[in-house]
C-alpha cells in the first residue's frame, strides 16, 4: 500500500467521512453525549411545564415555543399522565412512559457514565495514534444506552401497573414502599459489587479491549448492567416525588457523579439512610 495511514482518498465521501470520525473518537463522543443530555433535559424541562399550574413556574414556556411542538408536548405529555381506560389506551401510555424514561435515564446517568466514556476515548486515541484499529466509542455508548432502554421499558410497565391498582391512601403506601426498597438497597453487598465495577472503568476496559464491534457493544451494555444495579433502586424515588419532577431528576444524576466518585461507603449509606427515615415518616404521616 502506498497512501498513508490517514489517506482515505480510496474511500468514497460517506467512507472517508466515518473514517474521519473515528479517528476524532473523542470528539465525537463528547459532542454525542452533550447533544443528549440537551436533547434529554430541554424535553423533560418543557414536559414538567406544561404540567405546571396557569401561574406557576413556565407558564410562558409553551406559548413561546412553536405551535406544532407545544401540540406535540402538551399530548405527550397527557399520555403519560391520564389513566388508561382501554387496552389500546394502555398500550399507548407504555409507549409514552417508556419514552418519558428514557429520557430521563439519559439526563440522569450518562454525565455519571463520563470516566467510562472518556477512558475509553483516551484507549481508542491512543490505539488509532499508533495506527491501531480502534471501535468508534459511539457503539460502546449504544450498548450503554440499549441496557437503559430495556431498564425504560420496565420502569414504564411498573408504571403502568401502579397506575391501574393504586389511588388514594394507597398511592402514600406505595410511594413508602419504593423509598424504603431504595434505601434499604443502599446498603447491598450487591449495590456495593456494583460500585466497584462503575468506579474502575480503566481496569475493565484495558483488559477486555477488543477491535470488533460487537464486543465493544456487549462491553458497553456490561458496562450499563453496572450502572443500572447501581441507580435501579435510586430511580424508584421518582414513584414516590414524581415522575416528572426536575428537581429530583436533577438531584439524582448529581448524587449518582458523587457516589460513583467517591472512595468509601459515606454517602451510599448516608443516603440509604435517609431514604429509610423518609418511608417511615411518610407512613406515620399519613391518614
Amino acid at each position: 500500500m502506498t497512501a498513508e495511514p490517514d489517506d482515505f482518498s480510496h474511500l468514497d465521501r460517506l467512507g472517508a467521512a466515518t473514517a474521519g470520525l473515528a479517528l476524532r473518537s473523542r470528539t465525537v463522543v463528547i459532542a454525542a453525549v452533550m447533544l443528549a443530555l440537551v436533547l434529554s433535559w430541554s424535553a423533560l424541562f418543557v414536559m414538567a411545564a406544561s404540567t405546571e399550574a396557569a401561574d406557576g413556574p413556565g407558564m410562558n414556556l409553551l406559548p413561546a415555543l412553536p405551535e406544532w411542538l407545544s401540540v406535540r408536548l402538551v399530548t405527550f405529555v397527557s399520555l403519560c399522565l391520564t389513566p388508561v381506560e382501554t387496552p389500546a389506551s394502555t398500550l399507548v401510555k407504555f409507549a409514552a412512559l417508556t419514552l418519558m424514561w428514557m429520557l430521563g435515564s439519559v439526563a440522569m446517568m450518562l454525565p455519571s457514565a463520563a470516566p467510562m466514556l472518556r477512558t475509553y476515548c483516551e484507549i481508542a486515541d491512543t490505539a488509532a495514534a499508533k495506527g491501531e484499529p480502534a471501535v468508534n466509542p459511539l457503539v460502546l455508548l449504544s450498548g450503554y444506552l440499549t441496557v437503559w432502554l430495556g431498564a425504560s421499558l420496565l420502569f414504564a410497565l411498573l408504571a403502568v401497573v401502579l397506575d391501574g391498582v393504586v389511588a388514594g391512601p394507597a398511592a402514600i403506601g406505595t410511594g413508602a414502599l419504593m423509598l424504603a426498597i431504595a434505601g434499604a438497597y443502599q446498603f447491598s453487598p450487591l449495590k456495593q459489587a456494583c460500585l466497584r465495577k462503575c468506579r474502575r472503568p480503566f481496569a475493565i476496559l484495558f483488559a477486555r479491549w477488543s477491535t470488533r464491534p460487537g464486543k465493544i457493544w456487549r462491553l458497553g451494555a456490561e458496562q450499563g448492567v453496572w450502572c443500572l444495579g447501581c441507580c435501579w433502586a435510586l430511580m424508584l424515588v421518582m414513584f414516590a416525588v414524581g415522575l416528572m419532577n426536575l428537581f429530583w431528576m436533577a438531584l439524582i444524576a448529581l448524587f449518582a457523579i458523587v457516589e460513583k466518585q467517591a472512595g468509601d461507603r459515606v454517602p451510599t449509606f448516608a443516603a440509604g439512610a435517609i431514604l429509610l427515615v423518609w418511608a417511615a415518616a411518610l407512613l406515620v404521616s399519613s391518614p
